[in-house]
């Protein structure tokens, strides 16, 4: 816009006002006797040709009346032109290049022409001006009247000295009383307490408009909070808008101000944020507690005072959400906020009174912890959190996160976490009655909401608004009531329906990983048993940390003659579906390990299990186990260690080979025959024996411990290999660096098994051996030296029994197979006695009918030991029996 245009749109003189609007002087007899420059500018005459002619020479004689043009006539009603224009009269006027122009006029007779109204004689003035331009004149002033009278945005003038000086009818409503009840206060007299929030600014009435004085720049959009005089006691917000007002001259007049109650605006954008808060705070991780800390934290205190959650036990113990009434649902108090310097009483708990954030409570989750020895039976156990010597459990990790999110404290990371204590409403309070009625329930200040999904309910949220003021720093947002409008009410249904979302999805999360960890507890053995042969520890560590179970599986079992057997084995996969096909593969190993198969026989076994089809492993309603077989590709690796013949027979199935560590230090990984992964047939599985002298250290593991996204296998063996040459260092410490130096923070891409054993070895003076003749005389010979060597070890106890189970065990092996024969007895912590011959076919027990003369020694042999079975060597075969030491003995 031009500096002229701004000029004219600024002058607020009529187009009739006698300074501006073309003049004319007439007679009694309208001869033009006066002519102004504006009626040369407007006509075209100069004054030489226009006075002394008579006014009909320029202006029609009557006034044009109906047949105005269209742009001038507009809606017109009863009267000549426009009813704008009434009062007025309008002509058509005739230019001096002959053009028509419709022209309003206005006349106004002279003081004293009355008397002397003769030729020549001044007897009226005449003022003209074009219709259009009384037209635009008029609606600016009308524009003007509006904004006094009808405009919502209020309007006020100030002096310089900041004194009010006018304001329109909006302000005035906003004040309550009428302009000259007010006019000459300043600012700070009006709005005392209020305050400008927009940063960058002034926070004072006055100090913004003095600012606007002293440069001239005005000010857009800056937000004031106080509270108007028609409205005490709430807070109001308000857009407002500042410009100086100068003269003609440019100085300075003083400052207007606009200024738009944008409260309800505020409010509506102030919900949208706190959702989109919600939305972004609440249900970051899969935890009840923390879900129902997260709502509460966004609530408080921007939207209550103080917020209560409290949560079913079945949806803390991740159990079915209750439906029906109260008494199917014991609520337990989660999570409690109240902002500082406010608070109410609760009537869930006993003797409850205003809490404040800071204060222990200890009824309050997260409050300073009392003496708790036992867990709480509303809480979800969490399993094992570590391994040490004792063998606590192998699903525990060595050093790593203890749940979802890195933290198992409601009360924050690292927290204890603490009992939640029940509480328990009493009829009538809007608790109650929300539970009743399943619905919400607004009474007062208190606004309860269930927490709904499902058609149960999981819970209750208490939203409650206190009186004190806020104290926490933050500014307090407008227009906060002690109540909860309809809106509100909405906000906090809508609050509360997402935190029920989450919550169920905690719920069911904690649900599916206590059945994940109940299963894996009941698949992976829950210590080693400590064995003669060799000393073990271990260390197991899920990929999948969130639910804390994966598909590597160990396992040391106790085999005949002291011997022990050792597997480490990966399945393909984590989570559940890993962990149950592992479980699957760990008991089919150790069925087969107690048939004392060797180690490349049992992996043949293994692997026709899990090849066999799909149709074959179909579950009770007929559809397929699952959809893609998990069990296929597997990996084993069986050892078998003797610690009579200190040597060790081993064979693997797609597994990496172990790690030897001799009683030098020495670090070698055997070249042990690769067969394929379990499933996959086709070629057979070889054995490896190996001599270990005692003292050496086998290390058993799966992949997920040596090979990572930032380093291959070779570098992951290299390191292990350096680990395990430490002599000094005990089997734990060797699993606390062996994990710290290949997974470091606990975690790794795939799961990891780590089974350390050193190996020992039975002195000579804990076993005996002999060889017999297949001839009915070595059954005596067999009484005599198995009698003479338990005397020797002090053993006379077993001395009857013993020679019972040898003369079965000889006889049999004389009279249905070969020689030679041998016994072997072995002092461990039981009694084994072997009898070997070279026969392949095993005796079964039976029940002899009462005429049979034989078939009852293997049955009275059953009831002497505590258990016997056969072992297939590739000479023959091998009977043993274990029985019990004498309890002095045993200890």
């Amino acid at each position: 816009m031009s500096a002229a245009s701004t000029a004219e749109s600024a002058d607020f003189r009529g187009p009739l006002d006698i300074t501006r609007a073309a003049t004319l002087v007439l007679d009694a007899e309208s001869t033009v006797i006066g002519w102004s420059p504006a009626a040369s500018e407007l006509l075209g005459y100069g004054p030489s040709d226009a006075l002394g002619r008579p006014l009909t020479t320029f202006l029609s004689v009557r006034p044009a009346g109906g047949t105005l043009p269209a742009e001038a006539s507009g809606a017109a009603g009863p009267g000549p032109g426009p009813p704008s224009l009434v009062g007025n009269e309008i002509h058509v006027a005739r230019t001096r290049d002959g053009r028509e122009l419709l022209v309003a006029t206005a006349t106004c007779p002279l003081p004293g022409a009355a008397g002397a109204s003769g030729p020549g004689t001044p007897d009226r003035i005449l003022v003209a001006a074009e219709v259009e331009a009384l037209l635009h004149w008029e609606s600016r002033i009308a524009l003007l009247q509006g904004l006094a009278t009808q405009s919502p945005v209020g309007l006020a003038i100030y002096d310089t000295d900041l004194r009010l000086s006018w304001s329109n009818t909006a302000y005035e409503r906003e004040m309550g009383q009428p302009l000259a009840a007010f006019r000459g206060k300043r600012a700070e007299e009006l709005y005392g307490a209020g305050s400008f929030v927009t940063p960058g600014y002034p926070h004072t009435l006055a100090g913004v408009m003095r600012q606007v004085l002293d440069t001239g720049e005005p000010v857009l959009d800056l937000h004031f909070r106080g509270q108007p005089p028609s409205d005490p006691g709430r807070d109001h917000l308000w857009s407002c808008a500042y410009y100086r007002l100068e003269d003609a001259h440019g100085h300075a007049l003083g400052v207007c101000e606009d200024a738009f109650d944008i409260t309800d605006r505020y409010r509506v954008q102030e919900r949208l944020t706190l959702l989109v808060e919600a939305g972004r705070r609440i249900g970051t991780v899969l935890d009840v507690a923390t879900t129902a800390e997260e709502i509460a934290d966004v609530a408080v205190p921007d939207f209550a005072a103080t917020v209560r959650v409290d949560v079913t036990r079945a949806a803390v113990t991740g159990e079915t959400a209750a439906v029906g009434s109260p008494a199917d649902m014991t609520l337990l108090r989660v999570a409690e906020r109240s902002a500082p310097g406010s608070g109410t009483p609760d009537p869930g708990l006993p003797a409850s009174g205003p809490t404040e954030t800071g204060r222990p409570d200890p009824y309050r989750p997260g409050a300073s912890p009392t003496v708790t020895d036992s867990p709480d039976p509303g809480r979800p156990d969490t399993g094992p959190t570590g391994s040490g010597p004792t063998g606590s459990g192998p699903t525990a990790t060595a050093r790593g996160p203890a749940g979802p999110g890195g933290t198992n404290s409601p009360g924050g990371p690292g927290g204890p976490r603490q009992p939640y204590p029940p509480v328990d409403y009493p009829p009538g309070s809007p608790q109650n009655r929300s539970l009743s009625s399943g619905g919400l329930v607004l009474d007062e200040g208190t606004l309860v909401v269930p927490l709904r999904t499902g058609g149960g309910i999981l819970g209750l949220v208490t939203f409650d608004r206190g009186e004190g003021s806020d104290t926490s720093g933050r500014t307090p947002g407008p227009d906060r009531a002690t109540t909860f409008d309809n809106g509100e009410v909405a906000l906090a249904d809508e609050l509360a329906a997402r935190a029920a979302v989450c919550i169920d999805n905690a719920r069911r999360y904690t649900r599916e990983r206590t059945a994940s960890l109940a299963l894996q507890r009941q698949l992976l053995p829950h210590h080693l048993p400590p064995q003669s042969a060799v000393e073990t520890a271990y260390r197991y560590l899920p990929a999948d940390d969130v639910t804390g179970v994966g598909g590597d599986w160990f396992d040391v079992i106790p085999l005949s003659g002291t011997r022990v057997g050792l597997v480490v084995g990966d399945v393909v996969g984590h989570g559940l579906q890993a962990a149950a096909t592992m479980g699957r593969l760990r008991t089919s190993v150790r069925a087969f390990a107690q048939l004392d198969m060797a180690p490349d026989e049992l992996l043949t076994r293994l692997d026709d299990l899990v090849g066999q089809p799909a149709e074959d492993r179909s579950d009770a309603c007929g559809g397929a186990v699952e959809t893609y077989d998990v069990t296929t590709g597997a990996t084993c690796l069986y050892a078998v260690y003797d610690p009579v013949s200190r040597r060790c027979v081993m064979a693997r199935a797609g597994h990496l080979p172990p790690a030897i560590v001799g009683p030098g230090g020495e670090v070698s990984f055997p070249d042990l025959p690769a067969g394929p992964p379990l499933g996959l047939g086709g070629l057979p599985f070889e054995s490896m024996e190996i001599d270990l002298p005692v003292g050496s250290l086998l290390a058993l593991f799966t992949d997920g411990l040596v090979e990572a996204r930032d380093h291959d296998i070779g570098r992951g063996l290299d390191t292990l290999g350096q680990v395990l040459g430490d002599r000094s260092a005990s089997l734990e410490e060797l699993c606390d660096r062996a994990v710290s130096e290949l997974v470091p923070g606990g975690t790794s891409a795939d799961d990891t098994a780590l089974l350390l054993v050193r190996t020992r070895a039975l002195g000579a003076d804990r076993v005996a051996d002999w060889e017999l003749t297949a001839e009915p005389v070595s059954v005596g010979r067999a009484r005599e030296l198995a009698t003479g060597q338990l005397e020797a070890w002090g053993l006379e106890e077993l001395v009857f029994a013993t020679q019972l189970v040898v003369s079965e065990l000889v006889t049999n092996a004389v009279r249905y197979a070969g020689g030679p024969l041998g016994l072997r007895l072995i002092r461990d912590r039981t009694l084994v006695c072997e009898v070997a011959d070279t026969g392949h076919t095993s005796p079964h027990l039976r029940h002899s009918a009462a005429d049979d003369e034989g078939g009852r020694g293997l049955f009275i042999v059953a009831q002497l030991v505590q258990r016997w079975g056969t072992r297939y060597t590739p000479t023959g075969k091998t009977i043993w029996t274990e029985q019990a030491l004498p309890p002095a003995e045993a200890g």
